[in-house]
């Protein structure tokens, strides 16, 4: 699977298929043509779909409209799914989250300047023991402009730190925690029971992605703490300089939303960012999410 990721092959597995896969950057993100999500893929397509997945970290499909039993499969073929402690899921469908604002932030005028001003780059659910591998994310209700998210190549962010950061923050481990994001958005009731349902977790600083080798820069924004074994402020200061470079444009994609659009990204070697540009027009996605393993050094 990993050969034919990082192979030109995969260019011509496309076409046998009648599947077109565009690069949407030369670092990250490809756009696929060719494929119906609405139906059970055949093995031939699920694994130039993982391929693909690997190779280019986010893929998008335009015009999609998949049921919900169709987008529940889907997230299947990547493996068992999961829920989430705060962000409410689809009536009917425990596995598909209804994604509105950001990370349950709901945009209004009142919260439309924090919204903003907020650092909102980050890896999915980093406060498990096991964050999620995968995300799959369709559009339901659009902006007639804005809404866009962009996704950050976090194996070309490590890739391009200095030798001497590199050799800084190897070994290190970073404290994640859910109370971070979510504890200013809840009720004081549930801020107690999400601090006991999830305790903080360590995960290493850089992991090494389990399938393509690539290493990979994992602290983000929102989630992560601090680095555990260093003093407050020189653990403040280097965390502020790895989620800096997440935000360099080269290793970034942008995707502007249609209707029935879908996004699927490895939330192992990825960032995400939701663009709050669209107030007060109203959007809303959905999103499946792909339960993970351990992250490994």
């Amino acid at each position: 699977m990993a050969s034919l990721a990082q192979s030109p092959d995969i260019f011509d597995a496309a076409r046998a298929l009648g599947v077109v896969i565009l690069p949407a950057t030369p670092t990250i993100g490809a756009e696929i043509s060719g494929l119906d999500l609405d139906r059970p893929l055949t093995p031939e397509e699920g694994e130039l779909l993982r391929a693909a997945w690997l190779r280019f970290k986010v893929v998008f499909f335009r015009d999609q409209d998949i049921s919900h039993e169709s987008h529940v499969r889907l997230g299947r073929f990547f493996g068992e799914l999961e829920g989430h402690p705060v962000i409410p899921s689809v009536e009917g469908y425990p596995e598909i989250l209804r994604i509105e604002g950001v990370e349950g932030v709901q945009l209004t005028g009142d919260t439309l300047g924090a919204f903003q001003a907020y650092n909102k780059w980050h890896t999915d659910v980093t406060f498990r023991e096991r964050p999620s591998i995968a995300s799959i994310l369709r559009a339901r209700h659009l902006p007639p402009l804005g809404g866009d998210t962009m996704w950050a190549d976090a194996a070309a962010a490590y890739a391009g730190l200095p030798q001497a950061v590199k050799d800084r923050i190897e070994g290190l481990e970073a404290e994640h925690d859910i109370v971070r994001s979510f504890g200013g958005l809840v009720s004081e009731e549930k801020k107690a029971q999400l601090a006991r349902d999830f305790p903080p977790v360590r995960h290493p600083v850089v992991r090494t992605h389990p399938e393509t080798g690539e290493k990979v820069l994992y602290v983000n924004y929102t989630f992560t703490t601090r680095i555990l074994g260093l003093p407050e402020e020189e653990s403040d200061s280097l965390l502020r300089l790895l989620f800096d470079r997440i935000k360099v444009p080269e290793y970034q994609v942008r995707f502007r939303w249609t209707p029935n659009a879908i996004g699927i990204w490895d939330n192992r070697s990825t960032q995400h960012y939701a663009v709050g540009d669209y107030w007060p027009e109203y959007r809303a996605l959905e999103r499946v999410t792909v339960s993970g393993d351990i992250v490994t050094r």
